[in-house]
C-alpha cells in the first residue's frame, strides 16, 4: 500500500467517526435501547473501517449514505425475533395503586424501551422539532410495532429524510416496494398516535424550563399538593421495570402519598432525555437512615409537558441508567 492510499484510508476512517453520534441515533430509534444501539454503532464503524478502501465505498453517492447502508444491515442482522420493547402503557390498561407495593409485577429489562441521554444523541432544545419528536419515548415505542424493514424505511425516509431512491438502494428494494412499505409503516404509526410534525415550526418549545423547575422544587420538598397541581387531567405515570401504570391526578396522588413516600428526602440533578426535560433522582443511602452520608442513584424521571402542565411522567427505575447519562455514581 502506498503512502497516499494509507492516508486516504485514514482520512475516510476519521470522516466516518464524525457520523458516529448520528448513526447511534438511528440505531437507538430502531432498537429502543441505548446499549443495543451502541453495539450496533460500534459494529457499523468496524465494518466501515474494514471496507474503507474497497469498491463498495467508491460506488456510494456519499460517505453518509454508505454508513447508513452498513448500519441498516447491522440492525437487521442483530434483530432478535419475536421480542418487542414497549412502555407499560402499551401492555395493559391503567391499574390501581396496590396495598402492598412489593406485589408489583416486574418484567425483564429486555422488555422495555430505555431512555437515551440527549447529549449522547446530539439532541437538545435547539434541535429541530423533527429531531426532538423522533426520539420521543412514545414514538420510539411505536416504531417497535413495525416489521424490521418497514421500521428502517420509515426512519430513513421520515426522520433522516433520505429519498425513496436512496432507501431503495440501502434496502435492496425497488422504489415502489419502499413506498409501499412506508405507507404501511405510516398507517401503523398513526394507529398508535405516533406521527411526526408536519410543517411545525422548529422553535416550538419542547422544554418547559419553568415547569421543570417547579417539579424539581416540589419533588425535593416532597410536597404532594404542589406535585398534583402540576399534572394534566389525563396525566400518565409509569415506572419501568414495573408493569403497572396509573392515569389521572387522583391515582398518581394516591401513589405519592403511599408507596411513593420512599422518595422523601431525595436529591436531584436536572438533565434531558429523548428530547424532553428529565430529572435524575438519588435516594438517601441505607433506606432513609438519617445517619447516611450519601445519596445513591434511584431513577431517571422523563417529563412530557402540555400547555404548562405535566402530561406524562416516566420513572426509569435502576442505577444502571445513570452511567449512560454521565451522572455521578453517588452524591455526597
Amino acid at each position: 500500500m502506498t503512502t497516499t492510499e494509507a492516508d486516504d484510508g485514514r482520512v475516510t476512517t476519521i470522516e466516518a467517526e464524525a457520523y458516529r453520534r448520528e448513526i447511534l441515533g438511528y440505531c437507538y430509534r430502531y432498537f429502543g435501547c441505548i446499549a443495543e444501539a451502541e453495539d450496533a454503532t460500534q459494529e457499523t464503524m468496524l465494518r466501515a473501517w474494514k471496507a474503507r478502501g474497497g469498491a463498495e465505498f467508491g460506488g456510494r453517492s456519499s460517505l453518509r449514505t454508505w454508513l447508513y447502508a452498513i448500519a441498516t444491515n447491522v440492525c437487521l442482522d442483530m434483530t432478535r425475533a419475536p421480542q418487542r420493547r414497549s412502555l407499560p402503557v402499551d401492555l395493559s390498561a391503567p391499574g390501581t395503586v396496590p396495598d402492598d407495593p412489593t406485589s408489583l409485577t416486574t418484567m425483564p429489562e429486555r422488555m422495555w424501551i430505555g431512555p437515551a441521554s440527549d447529549a449522547h444523541l446530539g439532541v437538545d432544545p435547539s434541535a429541530t422539532a423533527l429531531a426532538r419528536e423522533s426520539v420521543r419515548l412514545a414514538f420510539v415505542a411505536a416504531l417497535q410495532y413495525l416489521p424490521p424493514r418497514q421500521r428502517v424505511a420509515l426512519i430513513l425516509r421520515d426522520v433522516l429524510v433520505l429519498s425513496a431512491a436512496e432507501c431503495a438502494e440501502l434496502l435492496d428494494m425497488t422504489v415502489a416496494s419502499v413506498n409501499s412499505a412506508l405507507a404501511r409503516a405510516r398507517k401503523t404509526m398513526a394507529q398508535h398516535g405516533a406521527t411526526l410534525p408536519a410543517g411545525t415550526p422548529d422553535d416550538v418549545p419542547t422544554y418547559d424550563t419553568r415547569l421543570l423547575e417547579e417539579y424539581v422544587a416540589a419533588f425535593e420538598a416532597y410536597d404532594v399538593d404542589r406535585l398534583v397541581a402540576l399534572l394534566t387531567e389525563d396525566a400518565e405515570f409509569t415506572m419501568p421495570p414495573f408493569e403497572l401504570w396509573l392515569r389521572g391526578p387522583a391515582q398518581i396522588e394516591q401513589w405519592w402519598r403511599g408507596p411513593g413516600q420512599v422518595c422523601r428526602d431525595s436529591r436531584t440533578i436536572v438533565t434531558s432525555a429523548n428530547g424532553r426535560p428529565a430529572v435524575a433522582v438519588y435516594h438517601v443511602a441505607g433506606g432513609g437512615d438519617p445517619g447516611a452520608d450519601r445519596w445513591e442513584p434511584f431513577a431517571i424521571h422523563v417529563l412530557e409537558t402540555h400547555a404548562g402542565r405535566i402530561s406524562s411522567l416516566t420513572h426509569f427505575i435502576g442505577a444502571g441508567h445513570f452511567a449512560e447519562f454521565g451522572l455521578p455514581a453517588h452524591l455526597p
